[in-house]
């Protein structure tokens, strides 16, 4: 591009597909759509420049809505196909749409590998508690006592805490945001994509059909200030609406759990947290707190690629001496002859 060349722009509606959207009305899956493409186009990448795949699941609709690549796959198996993907096209920002049963249930062993492998995608795990596409049963991350069709007396299961599986699984970036979340959302989606590896982002999203308010206890905007807390790396971990009591903050007790503790003054003196978003250990008690609920950027660390392992070997096989013998290498040090 010359230098008197105009950078191109592109807007939201370039990323919008001709499908019509089939997901039920008040779905929270529309914000996180409306967000994905906002935020896609305000990276000034063209359109042939992503992919987006997902499994099976409402959330996996995803593909259809995007103008850009994609590939609706099977049930569980999205992340050994964006594996491949961006193995084999580097190049290519690659998006992995799944849902709390697509990911954590089938799934769970095709996640937890791309994340201990570090393959540079974006996973944005859509989290309503619920199996929604197959008619409300409960999933994996559905409270005890889930009364549904498949549980009607009530979960005996406990939960996945998402976050809490992905910081397990050795992933380098752990996020959390919330559908209804706008600012913050497109924020967390902003630096999943300028994350070098497997960025993991929890989107908590209500299914207003079979779970409808399962979250209402932190998303609201009237209670969202006093029950979730915004993270950012290097500053106080506090919270509160100043305007209907004190501000709160995070402090480390006696028996190494996080506590919340008003704060008059200056936090840090009084013993408030700072968020270190390369400590696993914080990350880990961060990821499991239900009130206030962490939401932004937990966890973020850097290590090398997988794509970047596979393609150094493939150089220095190309680069490695070799006779050029076929039948002695098929034929080789591995081979026996049994008489």
């Amino acid at each position: 591009m010359s230098v008197n060349e105009e950078v191109p722009t592109y807007s939201k509606k370039d990323f919008m597909s001709d499908q019509v959207i089939r997901w039920c009305p008040g779905c929270g899956d529309y914000s996180i759509l409306s967000q994905v493409q906002t935020v896609m186009a305000e990276l000034g990448k063209p359109r042939h420049e992503f992919a987006v795949i997902s499994g099976i699941g409402c959330s996996s609709r995803f593909p259809y809505y995007m103008n850009t690549y994609g590939f609706h796959t099977i049930h569980g198996r999205a992340p050994a196909f964006a594996t491949g993907t961006k193995v084999t096209n580097p190049d290519l920002s690659v998006w992995v749409i799944t849902g709390d049963g697509d990911s954590l249930s089938i799934g769970g062993n095709h996640l937890i590998h791309i994340l201990r492998r570090n393959v540079d995608v974006q996973i944005l795990m859509f989290n309503n508690r619920i199996y929604g596409l197959t008619k409300g049963q409960y999933s994996p991350t559905s409270e005890p006592g889930k009364r549904t069709k498949s549980t009607p007396m009530g979960s005996i299961d406990f939960p996945f805490t998402p976050a809490a599986v992905a910081l397990g699984a050795d992933a380098t970036f752990v996020a959390r945001t919330v559908d209804i979340f706008v600012k913050e959302q497109r924020g967390v989606l902003k630096e999943a994509y300028e994350h070098k590896g497997a960025s993991f982002v929890e989107i908590i999203q209500n299914c207003n059909i079979f779970n409808d308010g399962a979250f209402e206890s932190f998303t609201p905007r009237k209670v969202r200030s006093d029950k979730c807390i915004f993270v950012e790396h290097g500053q106080p971990l506090t919270f509160g609406n100043l305007k209907t009591g004190p501000m709160k903050g995070l402090t480390l007790n006696k028996r190494l759990q996080l506590e919340v503790i008003e704060v008059e003054n200056d936090p840090v003196e009084e013993g408030v947290l700072i968020h270190d978003e390369t400590n696993p250990i914080l990350a880990t008690l961060l990821a499991r707190m239900t009130e206030p609920m962490a939401m932004g950027v937990i966890y973020r660390v850097q290590r090398e690629c997988y794509e970047d392992g596979v393609h150094g070997q493939l150089e220095a096989a190309k680069n490695r001496p070799s006779s050029g013998d076929l039948k002695a290498a098929v034929y080789g040090k591995s081979t026996w002859e049994v008489e």
